[in-house]
């Protein structure tokens, strides 16, 4: 697959973040949309292509889209960032971490918890729950 990607890309860079900034002005001039459903479109055909669709439609467009990455700070994830880094991330993405074998849920309670946040996930899930039995109270 590295193969694959590397005679694709010619030279350009493999895309791993799934977040991105669009200039919307430029995105409607250059009838972007229109070329990444085009793109998708196309390599929705195909069963084994998409399996990961925030990474292979931004590749595979970007030879008639430009896409530039953001720096690392901007989405961090468990899989391909270290722990110290978490402290400067702007985001987290809770992608599946292919070393832990665990449901997201718990996955991210491990995650978001820490001096890095004011309120645990536990916490925040508890306030959650707690709101939503008081709309169903209110509601009945």
């Amino acid at each position: 697959m590295l193969r694959y990607w590397k005679d694709h890309l010619r030279g350009k860079p493999y895309h791993i973040s799934a977040l991105y900034v669009v200039d919307l002005v430029k995105f409607k001039r250059m009838a972007a949309g229109d070329s990444l459903r085009a793109i998708y479109d196309q390599l929705s055909a195909d069963p084994n292509s998409l399996s990961n669709l925030d990474q292979d439609l931004p590749n595979y467009a970007q030879h008639q889209i430009p896409i530039f990455s953001l720096p690392q700070e901007w989405l961090w994830c468990e899989s391909w960032c270290s722990d110290e880094s978490k402290a400067e991330a702007k985001t987290i993405d809770l992608c599946n971490n292919p070393k832990h074998k665990e449901p997201k849920l718990d996955m991210a309670k491990r995650v978001i918890s820490g001096d890095l946040f004011p309120e645990s996930w536990l916490q925040l899930d508890a306030e959650v729950k707690a709101a939503e039995a008081a709309y169903e109270l209110a509601s009945n």
